[in-house]
């Protein structure tokens, strides 16, 4: 059995998750708190941080680090249902987003407000910085507004179909989410998009992800919100 180290609210971690579900591949899910570096995750992972991969090949154990070579690999080894679809230059499309979500979103967002409002809480790193949330916030809103802007001529935010770039803004905004900080009744059409995802059987787990001393708002766990 395959097993996938994560963390909950750790974006990639759910990125990951909802390939392996996606594509109907059987996991294992193994929490760990990267920010305690312990000598197994370590030796797992030098760079010290979810999400990593423990397959079997041939009997014998293969470790792949970081959601991007691993969700390559996924790609590679279970081709359908094709979470790359179309020829290169749509491919190249979706991988456009998906680095949108993990270099921009992340900067831009979840280093605000995760890192703010989650991070230091867990990691008993002190007090939010207000003045940072509040930046936070308007990178959020101007990202969601682009959001908008995407599904204005597409179903996707790629394309006509799910891809690899909807599991990637998914993932980020779902832990925004989870913090009650996601306007979406500003944002009609990203609000839409964001329910159909939810409503797919391979988001359900991560709907009942909880972090001890922080809980969700009510609409964070409802399908139609």
């Amino acid at each position: 059995m395959r097993t996938l180290h994560h963390w909950p609210l750790d974006p990639w971690s759910r990125m990951v998750r909802l390939a392996l579900a996606e594509k109907g591949m059987e996991f294992e899910l193994a929490e760990v708190k990267f920010w305690e570096g312990s000598d197994a995750f370590l030796a797992l992972n030098p760079a010290g941080l979810p999400p990593v991969l423990v397959d079997t090949v041939s009997g014998e154990p293969v470790v792949i680090a970081g959601a991007g070579p691993i969700l390559e690999y996924l790609e590679e080894i279970r081709p359908e249902p094709s979470l790359l679809p179309g020829n290169a230059v749509e491919r190249a499309e979706i991988r456009r987003l998906v680095a949108w979500f993990d270099r921009r979103f992340d900067a831009d967002v979840n280093a605000s407000l995760l890192h703010e409002k989650l991070e230091k809480r867990i990691q008993g790193l002190g007090a939010p910085d207000m003045d940072v949330i509040r930046g936070g916030k308007a990178w959020l809103r101007w990202h969601l507004n682009y959001i908008c802007e995407l599904l204005e001529d597409r179903d996707g935010l790629a394309g006509p179909r799910l891809t690899l770039a909807d599991l990637a803004a998914a993932a980020h905004l779902s832990c925004i989410d989870y913090l009650g900080e996601a306007p979406w009744d500003d944002f009609p059409p990203a609000r839409a998009w964001y329910e159909r995802i939810k409503c797919r059987p391979a988001f359900r787990p991560l709907l009942e992800d909880r972090v001890r001393g922080l809980t969700p708002p009510q609409w964070y766990a409802e399908l139609d919100f």
